[in-house]
């Protein structure tokens, strides 16, 4: 590794980059401004992360992780902390962190168990394939997205009890009273909390039921430095903590959305609710350059698609090409196109399809489709399709955890938009998801990121639809070695993916893998994302040459991770850049 780092820190010190000239059309390559690139590679070459020597907890909201931290002092383990903070992002980072959403976990117990919880969220026993299609047999994206139609059963009550009744050791009450005690006597916003509520304003003002919280009496929106306080979800959560997922999936918390759904030409019913489960399965593993990646299976294409992009790369040099040069990009690139292009052929609920995953990830898979990437061209996507033949059948929040014991929990859930729907179920207090539109509304119409997908993922009743979130454990040698996950839809998955190379690959710490700028491709649409400061204009003019379209876009993801650094024996804690009131915070 050290022989990597010192290639890193020389790329990052390497400022003279030619100047090229700008050409006219801005989406296929506008190229990044000199000054950027070079104020970009110096801020990362200086990031450094929070350590500690016992434990560590990373998560997009700076009270959050205090909760996370204090759990652990008081004797609580990695699942205690996990469900505490799950609790508390509810109330502190409410367009994420949620009851009304669903998600992921990812386990690793001290004793070397690997675990991974399923609580996404399921559509409705009503549902059908073609209800989100207008009279035209159009995909009508307001119905996925903004209506009652939207809305998922919520898993995230379930797989939080689910998670402490198996594997925690202090009771619901311990866990949930800090969640409780911020809601009802508020918390103090800062200016990025504040950010985050403005982007629904216009929303929060069109409901009265939401506006009474989230906006002043007057219609006016909170700045930094007030307090919020949320006494209608402290009532949500004070019945959870005595009464427990019954109060969620069979008692007046159910009773209130339902009721809501139908007057608004929803589907739920009390069933809907009371069927709900959180299952437990085993995690996808695979190898990488002798570091075994534990992470989400199916209904997550997350885990699956990074071990299959994985796979494709193992026999390129990276740590010799550099972070971000023109071979890396290159191979990356390709090896993303082709993953998800069987990832959004082939993957859905594995309650209602066969998943080829042990296929998807193996090494003779990754050497057929190595052979078709081009030394010195890109593969148009519209050559390239689900690798199997035919088939059968940002918005998000993730903290890491790290006990003392090296217990280690991994968490990605989400209400899938900011906010959700925006609606919250009478006085309920929180937001509902709409998870739905995650769905396939129809084969060859993309989703609201961007992801065209197939018949596997169509609408059914009692479905999970496949997620992109991807809640990663890695282990060397059989210990931790790393936590690591993002929110940002299809983005989840180059995120965690980048991540994890910027660590084995390129020698960097913890919090200069999730500082680095990204690259992200995902089969369709044919267009490389990449983020302001990844691309040198002679490495970009290089990569146009070969026939890739680049566009720039608004910096994406927020992965919070964390790495057992075997070197100095501490924790590396990094909350990324990306979202500045988030906190590591250990010790």
């Amino acid at each position: 590794m050290r022989r990597a780092v010192a290639l890193f820190s020389t790329c990052l010190m390497m400022l003279a980059f030619p100047v090229l000239a700008d050409t006219q059309d801005s989406a296929a390559s506008a190229l990044p401004d000199l000054g950027t690139v070079e104020a970009s590679r110096a801020q990362l070459a200086a990031a450094k992360p929070v350590t500690a020597k016992h434990a560590m907890v990373v998560t997009a909201q700076h009270l959050a992780t205090d909760i996370g931290v204090d759990i652990l002092k008081s004797g609580g383990n990695a699942v205690d902390a996990a469900v505490a903070v799950g609790y508390a992002l509810a109330v502190v980072h409410p367009c994420c962190g949620n009851l009304g959403g669903g998600g992921f976990m990812t386990v690793h117990l001290a004793d070397g168990q690997n675990l991974f919880l399923d609580f996404r969220e399921k559509a409705p026993m009503a549902a059908t394939a073609d209800m989100f299609l207008d009279a035209q047999g159009n995909a009508d994206p307001k119905l996925s997205r903004d209506s009652w139609l939207a809305t998922g059963v919520p898993g995230t009550v379930m797989g939080l009890q689910e998670a402490l009744a198996k594997y925690g050791t202090m009771t619901r009450a311990q866990v949930m009273a800090p969640a409780i005690k911020l809601a009802r006597e508020g918390f103090v916003l800062n200016g990025a909390d504040v950010k985050l509520l403005d982007l629904r304003t216009k929303l929060f003002a069109s409901q009265p039921n939401v506006a009474k919280t989230f906006l002043h009496s007057d219609g006016t929106p909170y700045k930094a430095g007030e307090r919020l306080k949320q006494p209608e979800l402290a009532k949500t959560l004070e019945l959870i903590s005595q009464k427990g997922s019954k109060a969620f999936y069979e008692g007046p918390i159910a009773k209130a959305i339902v009721a809501a759904s139908q007057a608004g030409g929803g589907l739920f019913t009390m069933q809907d609710f009371a069927q709900y489960t959180a299952p437990w399965s085993a995690p996808v593993s695979c190898d990488y350059r002798g570091y075994q990646v534990v992470s989400a299976p199916p209904p997550s294409s997350g885990g699956t698609t990074v071990c299959e992009i994985m796979q494709i790369m193992k026999p390129y040099p990276f740590a010799k090409w550099g972070y971000a040069s023109t071979e890396v990009t290159h191979a990356l690139v390709e090896a993303e196109r082709r993953a998800f292009a069987d990832r959004n052929t082939y993957l859905g609920d594995p309650a209602f399809v066969k998943n080829p995953v042990a296929t998807l990830i193996s090494p003779e898979h990754a050497d057929k489709l190595r052979a078709t990437i081009q030394p010195d061209r890109a593969t148009p996507s519209s050559q390239i399709k689900g690798s199997l033949g035919a088939n059968e059948g940002q918005h998000t929040t993730h903290y890491s955890i790290v006990d003392a014991k090296g217990n280690a929990v991994a968490v990605t859930y989400t209400l899938n938009f900011f906010f959700g729907t925006g609606k919250i179920a009478g006085d309920t207090g929180f937001f509902l998801n709409n998870e739905m539109d995650d769905f396939t509304a129809k084969p060859g119409v993309p989703n609201a990121f961007g992801l065209v997908q197939g018949k596997t993922n169509a609408v059914a009743p009692g479905k999970r639809p496949l997620s992109s979130m991807t809640p990663t454990i890695v282990l060397k040698d059989g210990k931790l070695f790393m936590v690591t996950g993002s929110p940002g839809g299809s983005t989840i998955i180059s995120t965690v993916l980048e991540s994890i190379l910027n660590v084995v690959d390129f020698g960097m710490n913890m919090q200069q893998a999730v500082d680095a700028p990204r690259v992200h491709h995902q089969w369709l649409p044919d267009v490389v994302s990449v983020e302001p400061g990844y691309l040198t204009p002679k490495t970009q003019s290089a990569l146009e040459a070969m026939g890739y379209t680049f566009k720039e876009r608004a910096p994406w993801g927020a992965d919070e991770a964390i790495l057992a650094n075997p070197e100095t024996g501490l924790l590396e804690g990094a909350n990324d850049d990306r979202r500045p009131s988030g906190l590591a915070k250990g010790y």
